[in-house]
């Protein structure tokens, strides 16, 4: 029986991976990813030449079974996403579910996950924070943007570009003009910057400038 290595992936710098990753990397049998072509650009910056198998939110039913079943028999496997840890946000979960359930040995390395520079660069209490990932696109999401008004905690999410303002008009609305909130995008990239403020001023700051990029926000407490 082998092993299943968890590997956090650069979430925009290249240089952000550990050496140890990169040794990972280079030592298994094939490679897990969300999408291979994305993959490929990081693993030849570093020199790393191993298979790579598709896995990602359309395909992670029907494979998870056939990939425990190799590992089982043998075969060393890696598992990354596009950017970040594997199952944050993205696909992981099932998989390492299936292997604790199946007693195959699983090793996480750590590395880049993209809410935590969010979460000190707003400058809220982070000693206790709630991780809410992407809200739902429809049904719930006023629910969840409720409790998240009603939290005593800092709140982090991640927001897409074309539904980013919208969340913070809904915010304000049921939070008030002047809740606080911090919204990072391109975290490590060229153009990376965050937006403090209002929820209505950093709302405007966007209806005004646009939105572009990969976001997280960051919503005060309750006080």
């Amino acid at each position: 029986m082998s092993k299943l290595y968890i590997i956090p992936t650069p979430i925009g710098n290249l240089r952000d991976i550990t050496l140890r990753a990169i040794d990972v990397l280079k030592e298994v049998d094939e490679i897990l990813c969300e999408d291979t072509r994305t993959s490929s650009r990081l693993f030849r910056e570093y020199g790393i030449d191993k298979p790579l198998k598709p896995f990602h939110l359309n395909n992670e039913h029907k494979v998870v079974s056939r990939l425990v079943e190799r590992l089982k028999a043998g075969v060393s496997m890696a598992l990354v996403s596009d950017a970040g840890t594997p199952a944050i946000s993205d696909p992981g979960y099932l998989i390492i579910r299936e292997c604790l359930k199946e007693d195959v040995p699983i090793e996480v390395l750590p590395g880049p996950v993209a809410f935590i520079p969010a979460l000190l660069y707003s400058g809220f209490p982070c000693e206790k924070f709630r991780y809410e990932g992407f809200l739902p696109h429809k049904k719930g999401r006023m629910t969840r943007i409720n409790e998240i008004v009603d939290s005593a905690t800092t709140t982090v999410l991640y927001e897409s570009p074309h539904r980013l303002v919208k969340f913070l008009r809904a915010l304000e609305e049921a939070a008030g003009p002047e809740r606080k909130v911090s919204v990072s995008r391109e975290i490590t990239k060229i153009y990376e910057e965050t937006i403090r403020g209002s929820v209505s001023e950093v709302a405007a700051h966007f209806e005004e400038h646009g939105v572009k990029g990969e976001f997280v926000v960051c919503v005060e407490g309750k006080s």
